[in-house]
């Protein structure tokens, strides 16, 4: 069997891609889309229509994406880019209406394949 790192809560790093593009015309509506898209063909999660994040097993995981984005960007609209480690990223507090949402327990390991 083998032994598989475990990484604890200050290497794995969240990515979360906030993006606000145009979509008037067709050409930007596709392009919305086509990065949309890309961001799921890549593992993304989308968290509200313009936001996605993803799990990353560090800060070299985090630079390779940075350029795949980079070479993905829509000719225009504004794309930003936030990391953030598991450990800051589990204090996230979500509301769906003026009710907290329930936060599932955290799992103590994080095994990837």
């Amino acid at each position: 069997m083998k032994n598989f790192p475990v990484l604890n809560k200050y290497e794995l790093m969240w990515m979360m891609v906030l993006f606000d593009l145009p979509v008037v015309e067709k050409k930007e509506r596709k392009d919305a889309t086509d990065f949309r898209n890309f961001l799921l063909d890549c593992g993304f999660s989308m968290v509200q229509y313009s936001i996605y994040v993803k799990v990353l097993s560090g800060i070299d995981a985090c630079d390779k994406y940075y350029r795949l984005i980079e070479k993905s960007l829509p000719s225009k609209g504004k794309v930003d880019i936030l990391t953030v480690t598991d450990r800051q990223y589990e204090n996230i507090k979500s509301y769906v209406g003026n009710a907290k949402k329930s936060k599932k327990n955290p799992s103590k390991q994080l095994l990837m394949f």
